[in-house]
């Protein structure tokens, strides 16, 4: 059998943006059908998600893909079918798969409704691909 295909979802502290994503990841994938699935992970992971994300994500009818954030490891990269990054990602990632930078999104620490718009936009349109 094999393995679901992985998106990976990066930012720098694994506790906001790409818990949101993967999330929302999750859910419109599997309203889609779609047989991927998606983790978060963090550069220089914090000790624990953001209470602003957590809330929004309850908010939001969801709950977080991760209890506490991940440091991302080779193994991750290693098995991912693609990685998105909110990010700079350390250089020993940099060219072991090709990655997406969402740069366009804003701090969650400043509107939680607002970022998740902007990653849901971001997500919509790799759905759509």
């Amino acid at each position: 059998m094999q393995p679901t295909p992985t998106i990976i979802f990066i930012c720098e502290h694994g506790a906001a943006k790409s818990i949101i994503a993967a999330a929302h990841f999750n859910k419109l994938a599997e309203e889609r059908n779609l047989e991927t699935h998606a983790i978060a992970r963090g550069t220089h992971p914090d000790q624990e998600l953001s209470p602003k994300t957590i809330a929004g994500l309850q908010e939001d009818g969801l709950t977080p893909t991760e209890s506490t954030p991940h440091k991302l490891s080779p193994a991750d990269v290693e098995s991912a079918q693609q990685i998105i990054s909110f990010c700079e990602l350390p250089e020993e990632y940099q060219n072991k798969i090709p990655i997406e930078h969402w740069n366009d999104i804003p701090p969650v620490s400043e509107n939680y409704g607002t970022a998740r718009d902007a990653i849901l936009e971001n997500l919509k349109h790799l759905l759509s691909l």
